[in-house]
């Protein structure tokens, strides 16, 4: 779909899949692409392949959902990133694996980062969360910083690491970090450690489901989020409905 490939998982498949794996000794990447992210992947050759890449890749969008329906060759349902950091917080909290945080919006007062450990391991009672690092601006480029997150991560020895930087940059990291824990699974989690922490306001359970959680985070952080919407995520949408029904029309 827009020349990335996407897992035809539902949510528990997905949970079902790092569990076996991490069972296994495996680790592994987790990409969610929505449509944002599959309209840079298009404009770039190297952001597709760094999508492409990773282990098990399911879609965040909504309008991903719905092109494949178009198509006629349907994804069951949509497997958001800021769904997979509770689906599978439980799943190793009952099964006593290790999860560490990385990213969150740096805030020294609100803490997103400990406060979002914080609510997990109260919601989740036997889940062991072994590091909540919130690194500063700049520190995939500067030698000392990147070297202490590291030693962290190799100290702390997480089975699963929740990464919200955005996309791509989350992604990059992770590509990095693998060499320092190979058996963890990463997801690239983008604003998901600032929803669990409520620092940030996640859409009504009704706009998540129906499609419109994008409109909720317009109307929040509109100067941040109007160009990226309405400029480039809505005609990709349109594009990939368009390049659906085109699919479905030129299928023997």
């Amino acid at each position: 779909m827009g020349g990335i490939g996407i897992d035809p998982v539902t949510g528990a498949g997905a949970v079902a899949r790092v569990l076996d794996a991490i069972d296994a000794g495996r680790g592994g990447q987790i990409v969610t692409p929505n449509v944002d992210i599959v309209a840079a992947a298009r404009r770039s050759r190297a952001l597709r392949a760094v999508v492409n890449a990773a282990d098990l890749v399911t879609a965040d969008g909504a309008p991903l959902v719905w092109a494949s329906r178009v198509a006629g060759t349907p994804l069951p349902e949509r497997v958001a990133g800021s769904d997979l950091v509770w689906s599978l917080a439980e799943a190793a909290a009952r099964r006593g694996l290790r999860v560490a945080l990385l990213g969150g919006t740096p805030d020294a007062a609100a803490r997103p980062t400990e406060r979002a450990a914080e609510i997990l391991e109260t919601r989740y009672p036997g889940l062991k969360v072994v590091g909540a690092w919130c690194p500063p601006m700049g520190f995939d480029r500067d030698d000392a910083h990147w070297s202490a997150l590291t030693q962290r991560l190799a100290a702390a020895a997480p089975d699963l690491v929740y990464v919200g930087l955005g996309f791509p940059k989350q992604e990059h990291v992770i590509v990095r970090l693998r060499a320092t824990a190979p058996r963890a699974w990463f997801l690239g989690c983008g604003a998901s450690i600032d929803f669990i922490a409520g620092h940030r306001r996640r859409a009504p359970r009704w706009m998540q489901r129906t499609g419109t959680e994008w409109l909720f985070r317009l109307c929040s952080e509109p100067r941040r989020l109007a160009r990226r919407y309405l400029r480039d995520d809505l005609p990709e949408a349109a594009r990939l409905l368009a390049e659906a029904a085109k699919a479905r029309r030129d299928r023997p």
